[in-house]
């Protein structure tokens, strides 16, 4: 099992940059893929990108590729998200999720951390 914890949420201007970090409890984090996702004000939650439990596969939405990079680093049980060119549609709140290896969902999430864009 994985406990999650999420940081790094603040208002930021449009145009500007936030890494989000997720700090992982537990000796088995290089056991799990990680994700991050997203939800905003009256809107489901949806995906935003992912690694997987090496480091050395990563996926991004692609209403966010290209502005944002998805990192870990297993020595520190922590995965990151970089997030450039921030618009006001990245308001949301952002959650780290875990899936441990022989698993096909995320079964570990985060409390989340608020993001605010102004325009």
């Amino acid at each position: 099992q994985v406990q999650l914890v999420e940081s790094g949420g603040e208002l930021v201007q449009a145009g500007g940059s936030l890494r989000l970090s997720c700090a992982a409890s537990g000796r088995t984090f290089s056991r799990y893929a990680m994700g991050w996702f997203r939800q905003a004000p009256g809107k489901e939650r949806e995906f935003v990108a992912s690694i997987s439990s090496s480091g050395s596969y990563t996926y991004v939405a692609g209403s966010v590729k290209g502005r944002f990079i998805i990192a870990r680093d297993n020595a520190k049980n922590t995965v990151y998200l970089q997030m450039n060119s921030l618009k006001s549609e990245d308001t949301a709140v952002y959650y780290c999720a875990a899936r441990y290896e022989s698993t096909s969902s995320f079964d570990y999430w985060g409390q989340g951390t608020q993001v605010t864009v102004s325009s």
